[in-house]
């Protein structure tokens, strides 16, 4: 091939739409778990096979596996004549992009080019003007799952697919329970005003038959205090689909919220006898024997040791089988590091929180809470003020109108005045305590604290520039 043919090939394919030209990015997701999950997806959720099959075929190709990404893309095509006789054109554009993909990385520059002249012509039955997603709606729909799959940080995007793929069919099952899926992970889980709860019971009418659905508005309904209402959603599920693993952890989940955790073992047990390495579940199994262990101290005033023990090993066993299966696993970093606290195990904390610290997929949020708990560990347990002092500011840089954000200021500003109390005279003590007053609107205080800052080390540009804001901010 020319060099002017292979460079027209290259701009034809970066028309295309699928997984290759939708920025899906292997740092973001542990590709091992992501297609282990997919595959046992396949077996249970035969709705989804062909957006499944087209992600195993990308992973695949991630991995440096060509020849197995074909084969997964010969399996999508498979099911896209199972399932669509009647539209395989039109169902198979997103593939055909796949394919055509892969054997250009494959130098197969003949076969790609085939492959982007299939969608080509496909393409040519439509009105010129529309963008080719405005008349395919289930291409906004497959590019929304395959974000959903690479984590949270696509999940804005991933609202965006479906909501475009509703404008054009809003009585779409699987638009409405996609779009209904990402607005209940974004929100947050008790919030009242949302969208999420209406969403679900909308996605619910449409296919009664969708568990996966029907789990999610049963801890919805949990989290708005309507606890027996979910509780008929999740028993309907578990007699609709006994064997469903999907069904079953968040069963678990459920009932482990409501205080009944040997039901929710029980329901986990259940899951990982149908797949067991799920990460998932693990995590799910340590979070329950947690449980179960803040149940026994609250029951009793002093529990055997050896209960205590025990219960405190399962948790961070499965923890750590957890990270095991994917080491990118953020929030079961978190409960790890927090239960060998909990067993005064602070050198095997330590290390987790610094491999939490390498994760290259944590949002800002996910950045505070690592600081927040990270400064809480060096404050009460280490006690290590001076690098507790450290993160609790990191913690405060990282987002401003969070929970953990309140927290941290409050625990800093503890801190930093038990450390003057205590007679400290380090300038950067009383200079650190006016920047947190100032984040608490107390004006007054934080120009006091700027002052004495000034005090012990007289001509500090910070300290002058912060004390000029504050002033000038009362006058104005």
């Amino acid at each position: 091939m020319s060099a002017v043919s292979k460079n027209s090939l290259r701009s034809s394919l970066l028309q295309l739409e699928c997984y290759f030209t939708w920025t899906l990015l292997k740092q973001d997701v542990e590709l091992d778990e992501l297609e282990e999950r997919l595959g046992h997806q396949h077996e249970f959720f035969t709705k989804s096979r062909i957006t499944i099959c087209n992600l195993l075929s990308y992973i695949s190709h991630l991995k440096g596996s060509n020849e197995k990404a074909l084969a997964h893309l010969q399996k999508a095509e498979e099911e896209i004549k199972r399932c669509h006789p009647e539209e395989i054109g039109r169902r198979s554009i997103v593939t055909w992009g796949n394919y055509a993909w892969v054997y250009y990385h494959m130098e197969r520059y003949e076969d790609a080019q085939r492959y982007v002249s299939k969608v080509e012509n496909t393409c040519k039955e439509l009105p010129s003007t529309p963008q080719l997603k405005a008349q395919f709606p289930e291409i906004c729909a497959e590019e929304g799952w395959a974000l959903m799959k690479f984590g949270k940080k696509y999940f804005g995007r991933a609202k965006v697919c479906f909501e475009d793929a509703l404008q054009r069919e809003p009585d779409n099952p699987e638009f409405n329970a996609g779009y209904a899926i990402t607005v209940y992970r974004l929100e947050c889980p008790f919030n009242s005003h949302g969208q999420a709860l209406q969403l679900l019971q909308r996605a619910v009418e449409l296919d009664p038959e969708n568990t996966f659905i029907v789990v999610l508005l049963a801890l919805k309904l949990q989290d708005m205090q309507r606890t027996e209402e979910g509780e008929r959603y999740i028993k309907a599920a578990l007699k609709q689909a006994p064997a469903l693993p999907y069904t079953l952890r968040y069963a678990a989940k459920f009932y482990r919220r409501k205080g009944e955790v040997g039901k929710a073992v029980e329901l986990l047990r259940k899951a990982l006898a149908v797949t067991p390495n799920p990460a998932i579940l693990h995590h799910q199994l340590a979070v329950c024997y947690r449980s179960e262990l803040n149940q026994l101290r609250e029951a009793v005033r002093y529990p055997p040791a050896e209960q205590v023990d025990k219960l405190i090993q399962l948790s961070i066993s499965h923890f750590k089988a957890a990270i095991d299966k994917n080491p990118k696993f953020f929030f079961c970093h978190m409960d790890l590091a927090k239960m060998y606290v909990e067993a005064k195990r602070y050198e095997e904390a330590e290390e987790i929180f610094q491999k939490a610290f390498q994760i290259n997929i944590l949002s800002h949020s996910d950045k505070q809470l690592l600081h927040y708990l990270y400064a809480s560990f060096k404050h009460f347990d280490t006690k290590e003020e001076p690098e507790a002092i450290e993160h609790y500011l990191e913690a405060l840089k990282a987002q401003k109108s969070s929970l953990y954000f309140a927290k941290c200021r409050d625990a800093l500003k503890r801190l930093l005045e038990q450390r003057i109390q205590r007679g400290s005279r380090d300038a950067t003590d009383f200079g650190r305590l006016g920047f947190v007053y100032h984040l608490c609107g107390d004006t007054q205080e934080a120009i006091r604290r700027y002052k004495q800052a000034l005090a012990l080390h007289p001509d500090n540009e910070e300290y002058l520039s912060a004390l000029c804001e504050l002033r000038l901010s009362i006058s104005s």
